[in-house]
């Protein structure tokens, strides 16, 4: 049988129709690169983690550093976004927002008392109009923990017996200062004895290899096995370092310890290093804290005994953080 030709130009057209709706599906694009080697590979693109929002009240034993390390934030941003200058004074029961203040933020209980605009500024002397007879808790700065003597009225000073003028101490209540009486004067013909002043305790600082990172001399901070490497996706992301109770735990760096008590929950006792704007270390998991906040340490000087605070083994649990955010220690420290 013969198909006339319209009856044929009706089959092509369908033909093309049921073609062209095979391709209408939707399609999921994919960026990719080319590889090395003439392949394509997908593209990673790198984005800062976002900033965890909400609020954080601040308690005993905190410090700016120790907030902003527990909420994986720079302690700068943390100090711009809640109007904190240096040195970063914080109050005790002080509400501090954890994001940019554009972004909108959890509710938090209203502040036992006022947070201070500029860090630097101390509270109004005991019996002021506005606080006449509570005297203002004291405010910490920078790495200095808050404590209890914070949440505690000082204990009224005795009525001063002289004139002398009050002086008022930055950061406490207003004392009045009540030289003692001076002493006597030594006879013209008898000279005072010379008294030396002893020795001030050098600490003991070990050498060993470093490599040079971010502008920082990096060193191990332990001389154990490594029990643990890095990954960005732990609670608590850094090294841990094997070894046996006591052992020394070593400042990686030059720096100045910023925080060092048992506050961070995972931790146990713990010190902050800070050797630059943009980078910390921290030291975990030890049986003895050897240095105070506001210490200055070399690389290689002991800041704390190796324990298991915090863990179900000696070990200690080692991190870097660069501007806030965890990084792999491997990559700064010499290679063993």
């Amino acid at each position: 049988m013969l198909v006339t030709r319209p009856l044929a130009l009706l089959v092509v057209l369908a033909a093309s129709l049921v073609l062209a709706g095979c391709d209408l599906a939707p399609r999921s694009s994919v960026v990719v690169t080319r590889s090395s080697a003439g392949g394509y590979t997908p593209a990673k693109v790198s984005t800062p983690p976002p900033a965890p929002g909400g609020s954080y009240r601040v308690v005993k034993g905190d410090t700016l550093y120790s907030i902003a390390f527990r909420n994986k934030v720079d302690f700068r941003d943390l100090a711009s976004w809640n109007a904190i200058a240096s040195p970063y004074t914080i109050w005790p029961g002080q509400d501090l927002r954890l994001s940019p203040p554009g972004r909108e933020a959890k509710p938090a209980a209203p502040a036992t008392h006022p947070a201070p605009v500029v860090a630097a500024v101390p509270p109004p002397p005991a019996g002021h109009p506005s606080q006449p007879n509570q005297p203002s808790p004291a405010p910490r700065q920078g790495f200095a923990p808050v404590t209890e003597s914070d949440t505690t009225p000082p204990a009224v000073p005795a009525p001063a017996t002289t004139t002398n003028t009050p002086v008022v101490i930055a950061g406490k209540p207003a004392e009045s200062l009540v030289p003692p009486p001076p002493a006597p004067t030594a006879p013209a013909t008898q000279a005072p004895e010379p008294v030396e002043n002893p020795p001030a305790s050098t600490p003991v600082v070990t050498k060993g290899a470093t490599r040079s990172v971010g502008g920082i001399a990096w060193r191990w901070p332990a001389d154990g096995t490594m029990l643990k490497k890095f990954s960005s996706g732990d609670a608590i992301p850094g090294i841990e370092v094997g070894g046996k109770a006591g052992d020394p735990v070593r400042a990686a760096a030059d720096g100045v310890v910023v925080y060092s008590g048992n506050g961070l929950v995972g931790y146990g006792e713990l010190v902050i290093i800070k050797h630059s704007d943009s980078f910390l270390s921290a030291y975990g998991h030890n049986r003895k804290r050897l240095v105070k906040e506001g210490e200055k340490v070399k690389a290689g000087q002991s800041v704390a005994e190796m324990g298991s605070t915090g863990a179900t083994r000696d070990e200690l649990q080692f991190q870097i953080r660069r501007d806030g955010n965890p990084v792999d220690p491997l990559q700064y420290l010499p290679p063993r």
